[in-house]
């Protein structure tokens, strides 16, 4: 069952240099129970993407077209009122930077215990309490640790504790945006464990954003490459890792190591990512690419449907 369609969004920011099209035509559709993750360079437009499903944007930004149907509703068309209802009800966000999510002056379980109250009309304090205690033990943070404040625990235990936030309405979909990021290897895999766990043991759908792509194989089962604001390769994991064709995520996965299979150098690739105030009207990764021409410059590629799962915005890949 689809549990969120959305169809050729475009968001913009207006900055004192100009307008900067940062998301551009972007659709994709998630059913309930699975997961997806967006991979791409830093500033491709990933935690746009999120923070435009939660109308999360900041004042400078605006969706400038297209559709986002969450559970039959149009989100886009909603009025604030109901779209706080929406919010962490059925749709809650892991931030990237956990110590910025947790109000450094308030005890980590007050915090956790306030979101419940505030969605649910018939929790007491007492049993919003015991559910923060439920929510610690499937974080696996010591429900002796539930009264500390933010700067006693560490980035691993904040990182579990905005998880635990997340999940404590018991959502339909949570967005995490770089989960990991700045947490140690062993760190990073026990937020990985958890974030699988909880998403099996309760059937949460999962947009997964980060700039790893190791770390997205490890969690998604289904994959959107971005690059420069589109959304230039989407399908099932193993076809986009085992099977990708857009020179973009070629270059990508040359470009880091493994741990498994042959030994190969990685291959990092040239050039910088586009400048997004005036973008050419060709494809946007025609400068970097090795297989580009000169048609490849002057007009926009339309998708390749390479299987019903996996397309790829590429004149390459038809």
């Amino acid at each position: 069952m689809t549990l969120l369609a959305v169809d050729n969004l475009c968001v913009g920011y207006q900055t004192r240099k100009g307008f900067i099209e940062a998301v551009e035509g972007v659709s994709f559709v998630l059913k309930r129970g699975r997961s997806l993750g967006f991979v791409g360079e830093s500033g491709c437009g990933k935690t746009t993407v999120g923070m435009a499903l939660m109308r999360l944007l900041p004042d400078n930004a605006s969706i400038r077209q297209g559709s986002i149907i969450f559970e039959g509703q149009e989100l886009l068309a909603m009025p604030a009122a109901q779209l706080r209802k929406i919010r962490w009800k059925k749709i809650a966000m892991i931030f990237q930077a956990a110590m910025n999510a947790l109000n450094p002056i308030h005890r980590v379980n007050d915090q956790i215990a306030e979101a419940i109250l505030a969605h649910d009309p018939l929790a007491t304090k007492a049993s919003a309490m015991k559910q923060v205690e439920d929510l610690f033990s499937l974080v696996d943070i010591p429900v002796d640790r539930m009264r500390d404040y933010p700067h006693q625990y560490s980035g691993g235990m904040k990182q579990r504790a905005v998880i635990a936030m997340a999940l404590a309405c018991h959502p339909a979909l949570i967005i995490a945006d770089e989960p990991t990021t700045a947490l140690d290897v062993i760190v990073q895999d026990q937020i990985l464990s958890a974030v699988k766990k909880f998403q099996k043991q309760m059937n949460i759908s999962l947009i997964f954003i980060s700039h790893d792509i190791a770390v997205v194989a490890d969690v998604c089962d289904d994959i959107g490459v971005m690059y420069a604001g589109q959304l230039v390769e989407y399908g099932r994991r193993e076809e986009v890792f085992e099977a990708p064709v857009h020179p973009y995520t070629k270059a990508l996965l040359a470009s880091y190591l493994t741990l498994d299979g042959d030994v190969v150098q990685p291959m990092p690739f040239t050039g910088v990512t586009l400048n997004l105030i005036d973008p050419p009207p060709g494809c946007r990764f025609c400068d970097r690419c090795p297989l580009s021409d000169a048609a490849c410059s002057l007009d926009a590629p339309e998708y390749a449907e390479i299987t019903p799962t996996h397309k790829a915005l590429c004149f390459r890949c038809k």
